[in-house]
């Protein structure tokens, strides 16, 4: 199934959806999709005059591929100008990820401050493509097109303080570029601590808490976007990485933290 299939299915039923074997990571289902596919279904119970402003996210446990999961929402709170919704995916009568989501219409003030502007490495042209190797990468890269711009590759004995590229999904049909889609657009980057690694070694993303910068570029599948994550801190086996996703245009869509865990 494609990145649009599994998004209509949840659209279409939430509580009755499965993540095919491609989409995996190790044993798990990839985590930008799962984030993309429990937001889609909270997405479903809120106004559309309210965007999402920031999502908080637990992986609790890895969702099996293969096996239905039924994304579940409830709405905490219907305010003036904010929503707030907790979703679970459930599978086997247990969690698997939880999303606390902040959705908000806009409000009239005299602030206006810029965001952060791109950050300056090398062109997407000089950027090396990262190739889907089946049975050494994880399944789910298969889909993802990304150019490495900034920093070691993983395993790779360098102790880059950041790492970063180019990313956007591969072989898809041109379509508006949606926040499920960021969602997995951010999360297809490996844990930034791995290029500190020598040989291969599990890693994967605890929490993430993700924002986003409102009203959003009009932008397609077919664009490429610009990601950076910086290391802060990393020790005993927890890394601590902030973030942040560019469109073509320098503009910056999303910002990201993750708490991420490392077995090496």
């Amino acid at each position: 199934m494609t990145f649009s299939e599994l998004i209509d299915a949840v659209r279409q039923n939430p509580l009755d959806v499965t993540v095919p074997a491609e989409w995996g990571q190790g044993r798990a289902s990839f985590g930008g999709l799962m984030a993309a596919l429990q937001y889609e279904a909270m997405r479903l119970q809120v106004a559309e005059d309210r965007p999402v402003r920031s999502l908080a996210i637990t992986f609790v446990g890895p969702a099996e591929p293969g096996v239905p999961i039924a994304f579940e929402v409830d709405v905490l709170r219907e305010g003036k100008a904010v929503s707030t919704l907790l979703g679970r995916a459930m599978q086997n009568g247990q969690v698997m990820t939880l999303i606390q989501g902040s959705f908000g219409a806009p409000r009239e003030s005299e602030i206006e401050v810029d965001s952060v502007a791109a950050p300056v490495f090398k062109s997407l042209e000089e950027s090396f493509p990262l190739p889907f190797l089946e049975g050494v990468m994880p399944s789910y890269l298969r889909f993802m097109d990304v150019r490495w711009g900034l920093g070691g590759v993983p395993f790779s004995h360098t102790p880059s303080p950041a790492i970063g590229g180019y990313v956007r999904f591969r072989e898809i049909e041109q379509q508006p570029m949606t926040v499920a889609h960021l969602l997995a657009l951010v999360d297809t980057w490996p844990p930034a601590t791995l290029p500190h690694l020598k040989r291969p070694a599990p890693g994967s993303t605890l929490t993430w808490t993700i924002e986003f910068l409102q009203p959003m570029p009009a932008l397609d599948t077919h664009d490429w976007c610009q990601y950076q994550a910086v290391i802060e801190h990393s020790r005993h086996g927890y890394g601590h990485t902030a973030a942040g996703l560019w469109a073509p245009n320098g503009k910056q869509i999303a910002i990201s933290r993750q708490t991420v865990t490392v077995f090496g």
